[in-house]
């Protein structure tokens, strides 16, 4: 006797941005059209410090398409290879934007390398919601469950909803393998062991990633499987140990680059995507910390 799987109530929209390969998306429920946005980005133009909404925009265009409700702008964690574009989506659809609660330890870390004003405080108030590990929410009438996936760095959340799981940069697609785990706080120890916290749902889980650099043999991709990951990924898959994953990954990471955005970025994602405040001339200014970064002449990994 076979049994069907049970149809889904949602419906989850990808948007890839080829500049930082990053994919944001929007689930949303059927029976409310109430949605969730993940990862929203807002475009950054290094050389002249122009920002553009329009990768977030994209996904406006599609929730004003499908008269979509927006309950949340969830983040999978502080990026720090694109600035969130998570206010601006809230000043245009509503919805709150949360984060995992550890994401204090992140801005406490960060506030010490920008010097930034004194009324930042690293308590997470900058956001509207901090999720604790575990934590049921529903985005109409779908139940969704927030989960703790420390490793890449110390408050990243994985979001599962309707049989699918949005695992940020947990897990990479099979053929890529996994995020690096040297920014503050991040553990090649804890990241295998969030991966497998995912890799122990249901083989059927649909897995979507946060971000794909594909190789020149094939287009982008976001979406995979449990099944898919635990049989293919090239450093997590079935029988490869904790040990030796951390000795590999620890190796890795020591050849990889600083990703290029991550000076301006994690000091717009650490206030939930907003500016720093403007100076008296009513300009806003990114600080960058001159010769306060390790200084890496590996590749220029996008991991």
């Amino acid at each position: 006797m076979t049994t069907t799987a049970a149809p889904r109530r949602t419906t989850t929209q990808a948007f890839f941005d080829p500049v930082t390969g990053t994919v944001s998306y929007v689930i949303w429920d059927h029976a409310t059209k109430h949605a969730a946005i993940i990862d929203p980005v807002l475009a950054y133009d290094f050389k002249s410090g122009h920002t553009s909404t329009a990768p977030a925009d994209r996904l406006l265009t599609y929730v004003r398409a499908q008269a979509l409700q927006v309950d949340w702008i969830l983040e999978t964690h502080a990026h720090a290879d694109h600035l969130s574009g998570a206010r601006h989506v809230q000043s245009q659809a509503g919805g709150r934007i949360a984060i995992g609660e550890h994401i204090r330890t992140v801005q406490a870390t960060f506030r010490t390398l920008y010097n930034l004003e004194r009324d930042f405080l690293p308590d997470g108030s900058q956001f509207d919601h901090l999720f604790k590990d575990g934590e049921s929410f529903r985005i109409g009438d779908a139940e969704a469950v927030a989960l703790l996936v420390p490793g890449h760095t110390p408050a990243d959340m994985a979001y599962l909803v309707d049989g699918t799981v949005f695992v940020g940069d947990t897990l990479f697609m099979p053929d890529l393998g996994s995020a690096r785990a040297d920014f503050p706080g991040g553990d090649a120890r804890q990241l295998y062991r969030s991966m497998h916290r995912l890799l122990a749902l249901p083989p059927e889980t649909t897995i979507y990633v946060c971000h794909d650099y594909p190789p020149a043999t094939r287009e982008p991709r976001w979406q995979s499987s449990v099944a898919e990951q635990r049989a293919h990924n090239i450093h997590v898959r079935d029988g490869i140990g904790e040990e030796e994953f951390v000795r590999m990954r620890t190796a890795r990471d020591a050849t990889l680059d600083v990703p290029t955005l991550i000076l301006p970025s994690m000091q717009v994602n650490v206030r939930a995507g907003r500016f720093p405040p403007p100076d008296d001339n009513g300009v806003a200014y990114l600080r960058i910390p001159l010769n306060a970064l390790p200084v890496r002449r590996g590749a220029a990994a996008p991991e």
